[in-house]
């Protein structure tokens, strides 16, 4: 008898069960091709599935086919089409309704107003953003590619450690007799690998989407978890959310819009001015994702202890053992790093909102009182990414940074202020929201008048040596 194709199962048979066609071509996918051993296909008949009505069969292998089957790259740890649809998925079952023509008026209105606004209150110049009302799908669509970048190298790093794991446990028992499951043949590894890459990834995948989903949800303006995660050309602002968010505050709703305008478009002046500033904030977040570890020794063990026959253990050990992610010291780092970045940018938006609105809007200080509260319950992004990948997207330094900003202020006015930007080795870090009185006194010092005269010199390709 002839050997099949290479990439094709053999037909099933006398004693080799067929499975229903969606079933069959659901685990080819998964298998890159490969035959699927008796024994699986036994123990699939006798779970049931082949006698599952039809319609509902295939509407549920269509939704696991599009989450494991890869999306368009089978080499890639997150399958992004499959995130986004299941993040938009969930915002849809929350309520998504397109922004309304007078949705859209709203954000543009308010996004030139906030222009003049700032245009008194911070020495940044204004890049002429557009002011867009989102859905929360169109920021997903417009977000999605960033989270995978992020995400990426932590699902191929646990999707590499749960294979090579589950690889062992395999090869140790081939030719034993596991119950439910019949005779596991030498050399199994070679057969379910694929499966178990793409099995990781899809559920990575199904993770990143749920929260991304839950973070739109949540979400009040594009840039609001003081990620750069839209163009700094667009000013995103979310109706649906900020209706929800208006409710209860006793404000009227145009002056929420105004408040967070202003803080959104102030976000964006800093972003455009200043390029290094995005960089450095994303880079501290690869760098997080980058130095991931992963805890070999304890996948190893979870494994081991799986009974195959027990899928609620199977389940318990990739929910409680497979995600688990403990930082590293370059990890905490990075963190430390990140989480200051965020604290910096952040004051600086709360001290210039705060004076951009002061003259125009009297309800400024009980919407910035409303949004201290929001953060300090922990938001959105602290929660997705603290699920996710143990980052938690907190700025807690943020009321010292605030008041580094506003002592800034004091001494030199908004010039002063935002100097501070300038170049990444004159703003502060953390050291320095410690004692911030300290970096207002370098500031304003010859000191620092000589750093500046010789980074310009540095800038102009000139020296100060002989």
């Amino acid at each position: 008898m002839s050997e099949p194709p290479v990439g094709r199962a053999p037909e099933p048979s006398d004693e080799d069960p067929q499975l229903p066609p969606a079933i069959e071509q659901m685990l080819s996918s998964l298998t890159g091709g490969m035959p699927l051993p008796p024994e699986l296909r036994q123990m699939i008949t006798e779970s049931g599935l082949a006698s599952m009505d039809p319609a509902m069969l295939g509407a549920m292998m269509q939704q696991v086919q599009s989450l494991f089957a890869g999306g368009g790259d089978d080499d890639a740890p997150v399958n992004q089409e499959a995130a986004t649809n299941l993040a938009r998925n969930v915002c849809a079952s929350q309520g998504d309704p397109s922004p309304s023509t007078r949705g859209q008026s709203q954000a543009e209105q308010s996004v030139r107003v906030a222009e003049l606004w700032l245009d008194a209150a911070t020495e940044l110049p204004s890049h002429a953003p557009r002011g867009e009302a989102w859905s929360r799908a169109a920021w997903i669509e417009a977000s999605m590619p960033l989270w995978c970048d992020v995400v990426g190298p932590i699902a191929r790093g646990v999707g590499d450690a749960v294979s090579t794991a589950v690889g062992g446990q395999l090869e140790q028992l081939g030719g034993v007799e596991i119950p439910g499951m019949g005779m596991l043949p030498e050399g199994a590894m070679d057969q379910v690998q694929p499966m178990l890459r793409r099995l990781h990834g899809g559920l990575f995948s199904m993770q990143l989407g749920q929260g991304v989903g839950t973070l739109a949800g949540e979400l009040l303006t594009g840039c609001e978890m003081g990620l750069p995660v839209v163009d700094d050309r667009v000013v995103v602002l979310l109706p649906t959310s900020v209706k929800e968010f208006a409710t209860g505050l006793g404000v009227d709703e145009p002056a929420v819009w105004l408040y967070l305008a202003v803080r959104e478009t102030a976000r964006a002046r800093l972003f455009a001015t200043h390029r290094w500033i995005a960089e450095d904030l994303m880079a501290a977040v690869r760098d997080y994702a980058g130095d991931i570890t992963i805890d070999t020794e304890r996948i190893e063990s979870a494994v081991a202890s799986i009974d195959p026959s027990d899928p609620a253990a199977v389940q318990a050990a990739l929910q409680d053992q497979l995600f688990a992610i403990d930082p590293s010291p370059a990890q905490k780092r990075a963190l430390q790093r990140l989480e200051t970045s965020l604290a910096l940018v952040e004051g600086w938006v709360d001290v210039v909102a705060g004076r951009a609105c002061a003259d125009h809007l009297p309800a400024a200080q009980a919407l910035a009182e409303a949004i201290r509260r929001r953060r300090a319950t922990g938001g959105p992004a602290e929660k997705t990414f603290g699920a996710l990948v143990g980052l938690e997207l907190r700025p807690r330094r943020l009321r010292d940074a605030a008041n580094l900003f506003a002592a800034l202020e004091a001494a030199g006015g908004s010039a002063l202020r935002d100097a501070a930007w300038e170049h990444p080795d004159l703003a502060p870090g953390a050291a320095d929201l410690d004692d911030p009185l300290a970096y207002v006194e370098r500031r304003t010092s010859g000191a620092v008048d000589a750093l500046d005269a010789e980074l310009d010199a540095l800038l102009r390709g000139e020296t100060g040596t002989p």
